[in-house]
């Protein structure tokens, strides 16, 4: 059985008996956001929603599967209809691409040119996208499984240090594959498996001026390290749950969303850690579990303040501001 496969019924299994009982839910106190935010007319395609980002100009890119799901195994033909939705700050529909472009898309980062970064697990490649979505980069091999400088196994997210291009190669390799702008393959971090230093389904990944942030999915941790891979610090407080998305938001502070907590649970709670590694704070930006479930996978913040999340099973892009998200009245 395929390792993805084989963690597929794992979690399964975990979260039948999560729902029998166990420790309660975390409370946290609930973020007030904007759950309409996205304006899509009724007559077009917005399917289950996997990754978001933001550019230079506060432009929102929303990457969807519009009618498609995530169900194993994949298919092989492309999405006919766009995949790639670009927002205004106000929730307005500004342009949309990707139609026939890809199969299972996962992640999207822009990078400092405005250019767009996309993983497909399906296709088991990295493609990069001008702004307005043509293609002018391939990485990978269509549809073929590795773990060297030509293939990938299902890569799940992208990130930027200086001129490199760091993938976080998550599903079944279990590295963090590093390239140059225009594809070279430059090295790998991590393929030797989980462990101290190593990762267990690198699901997202980013960086500051000082280091770079891992979420270390199934190792339920953040991994921080240095420029050069080197390992500074794993943040794992009691209590926490898996994280699957991360974005540093200055003075070597980070924001974690955590889509499944500690019995595997989903949700989306997330929290804000301080440069040592100690929590600043923590709120929820998920459904009441009593009205619907939420799996919070992917996180953006722009330069304004505000957040915006990626909330997979409950089928919503929703905004926040940052600056009052945990902070109760008074405090």
């Amino acid at each position: 059985m395929a390792p993805s496969v084989s963690r597929a019924f794992a979690a399964a299994g975990a979260l039948a008996l999560a729902a029998c009982g166990g420790p309660a839910r975390e409370d946290a106190p609930r973020v007030d956001m904007d759950t309409d935010w996205a304006q899509v007319p009724e007559d077009v395609a917005f399917g289950e929603l996997s990754a978001v980002d933001v550019d230079s100009h506060g432009h929102i890119f929303v990457l969807h599967r519009a009618g498609r799901e995530w169900v194993e195994p994949f298919p092989a033909e492309e999405i006919a209809e766009p995949t790639v939705f670009m927002f205004a700050s106000n929730g307005r529909l500004l342009g949309k691409w990707g139609s026939g472009a890809l199969v299972m898309p996962h992640g999207l980062s822009v990078d400092g040119e405005d250019k767009v970064w996309i993983t497909d697990v399906a296709r088991e490649q990295v493609l990069r996208f001008s702004h307005d979505g043509n293609e002018e980069l391939v990485i990978g091999e269509r549809g073929v499984s590795g773990q060297d400088g030509a293939h990938f196994a299902r890569p799940a997210d992208v990130a930027f240090v200086g001129d490199r291009v760091l993938v976080a190669d998550g599903y079944i390799n279990d590295r963090i594959a590093i390239f140059d702008r225009e594809g070279n393959f430059l090295g790998q971090w991590g393929e030797e498996g989980a462990g101290e230093g190593q990762f267990d389904l690198p699901h997202a990944i980013a960086a500051d001026e000082e280091r770079i942030y891992v979420a270390d999915r199934e190792n339920a941790r953040l991994q921080v390290l240095t420029h050069d891979g080197e390992p500074l610090a794993i943040w794992k407080p009691d209590g926490t749950g898996h994280p699957y998305a991360v974005k540093p938001i200055g003075s070597g502070y980070a924001l974690v969303v955590e889509g499944r907590d500690g019995q595997n649970r989903y949700g989306a709670i997330m929290r804000v850690y301080r440069a040592d590694g100690s929590l600043e704070r923590v709120f929820d930006a998920g459904i009441d579990p009593r009205e619907g479930e939420s799996l919070g996978h992917d996180i953006a913040l722009a330069r304004d303040g505000s957040v915006y999340m990626i909330d997979n099973r409950a089928g919503r892009v929703v905004k926040f501001k940052l600056a009052s998200a945990g902070v109760s009245d008074g405090d």
